[in-house]
């Protein structure tokens, strides 16, 4: 879907979404975080949601109607710090590797020794190459990121990270990927796709349900639910997606939650 027809076909997806969210019972909202509800930053701890945003999402749960799931590769401690004071609200953090009910109860997936391994070698390669200080230690992965750098230091951090890793990118078990302002080495599985697909088999078949994201991660949570909901890119610009809609940022994202807030009460 191009952008010069993006917006006749955003108006009428969501419009439809919501009229057949009238007729249902119960709702799931999913949202990512990183440029998603919260505009980049060059310091991430300071990656707080747009204005207004923690408000809207407070009507939403407070309805009752709807659940409220956060689907992020940010650890869960981080999600709920940044979204404090919100509560009520389960959060998929680490691509799904870790869980959070509404409740407070606390689930981590378990990780292949053999892939505990191989992240480490890559965390030990970070040290030697004196690139640990931008990099990020999770549970399943290691990401670095280079957002607020100059675009040639950005690229040279990229093409020594991409010779570097080279040798893990192949092994069974083990992904590299690009995200919005840096690079991943991580278990392959759990992904956002397979958090959403965690989710579904605890949901209501009838329920309404869709999916917020924005960068190349959340296009795994979008494939799964391509056949069962309202997959939402959240860019300012376009990008080739396989989402059912694009909304941008914040306005579009803001008018949406709204909407949410008042149809589903």
């Amino acid at each position: 879907m191009k952008p010069a027809v993006q917006d006749s076909h955003h108006h009428s997806a969501i419009a439809d979404f919501f009229q057949r969210s009238d007729r249902t019972k119960t709702a799931r909202l999913l949202l990512d975080y990183d440029g998603t509800l919260a505009p980049f930053q060059t310091d991430r701890y300071k990656a707080y949601p747009y204005p207004g945003i923690i408000p809207i999402l407070d009507r939403i749960i407070q309805t009752g109607r709807t659940k409220l799931s956060i689907v992020s590769g940010r650890p869960i401690k981080e999600i709920q710090s940044l979204l404090n004071p919100l509560q009520k609200f389960e959060v998929w953090g680490a691509h799904g590797l870790e869980h959070v009910s509404a409740g407070g109860v606390y689930e981590r997936a378990s990780i292949d020794p053999e892939v505990l391994s191989i992240l480490q070698q890559a965390e030990d390669w970070l040290h030697q190459s004196d690139l640990l200080s931008i990099a990020e230690i999770k549970p399943g992965g290691i990401a670095v990121h280079w957002r607020g750098l100059a675009p040639t230091e950005a690229e040279d951090i990229l093409s020594r990270i991409q010779k570097g890793w080279s040798r893990f990118n192949e092994v069974p078990g083990i992904k590299l990927l690009l995200f919005d302002g840096g690079i991943e080495l991580r278990t392959t599985h759990p992904d956002k796709g397979d958090a959403i697909d965690a989710i579904l088999v605890d949901t209501d078949p009838t329920a309404a349900v869709a999916f917020l994201g924005d960068d190349l991660t959340d296009e795994d949570a979008f494939r799964v639910l391509s056949k069962r909901g309202l997959s939402i890119l959240v860019r300012s610009e376009y990008r080739e997606t396989i989402a059912n809609v694009w909304l941008r940022t914040p306005h579009q994202l803001i008018e949406f939650l709204s909407l949410w807030a008042e149809r589903l009460a």
